[in-house]
């Protein structure tokens, strides 16, 4: 089962766990609240297995590539790595299924705080259109992860301040109902 928690205000490495403390853990109806969806999925079998298809077809997830971010793999690491971490948002859903390693996905919460969810290998998860988040690796310094979207993807983050996007407004009123 997937791990989050509120993060402590410390500037040291972003791969630590940065637990606040005293330790605040976030369970799975207050990531629901946010409009973060997750699913734990067998990812020795992500090739062929039914339940990812039936998520897929409901929420029509119909691009897949899978992306694998090590020193070794991905070009221009380090400035990637940092692009990730900048706190931003995306006009459209961000949907990421971990098939081996591990990371952290960082949201704001409704009064701005930082959560921090730990994924390893089988954690889907999909951030809504509109929230400010950001990913990091954690100390092991490896993932490999499935990126769907609805349609052809759109790449483009959005770094903080972007509350002029309409997708934003309309986060901003999914929370507004979820209060």
């Amino acid at each position: 089962m997937v791990q989050a928690w509120y993060m402590d205000e410390s500037a040291d490495d972003p791969r630590t766990p940065h637990h606040a403390q005293p330790g605040r853990p976030v369970g799975l109806e207050q990531l629901r609240r946010l409009g973060v969806l997750y699913w734990k999925l067998d990812a020795d079998k992500y090739e062929n297995d039914p339940e990812l298809e039936k998520i897929r077809k409901e929420r029509n997830y119909s691009w897949m590539d899978i992306i694998t971010i090590c020193k070794d793999k991905l070009p221009n690491y380090e400035e990637k790595i940092k692009m990730f971490y900048e706190e931003h948002l995306h006009v459209d859903d961000e949907i990421r299924y971990i098939l081996d390693g591990s990371g952290y996905f960082d949201v704001r919460d409704e009064e701005d705080r930082w959560i921090r969810i730990s994924m390893e290998k089988g954690d889907m998860i999909t951030l809504p259109a509109g929230i400010y988040h950001r990913f990091t690796l954690d100390e092991r310094n490896y993932v490999k992860a499935m990126r769907l979207f609805v349609g052809d993807p759109v790449w483009t983050a959005y770094n903080r301040p972007a509350d002029h996007f309409e997708a934003r407004g309309q986060y901003l009123a999914f929370l507004a109902q979820t209060a």
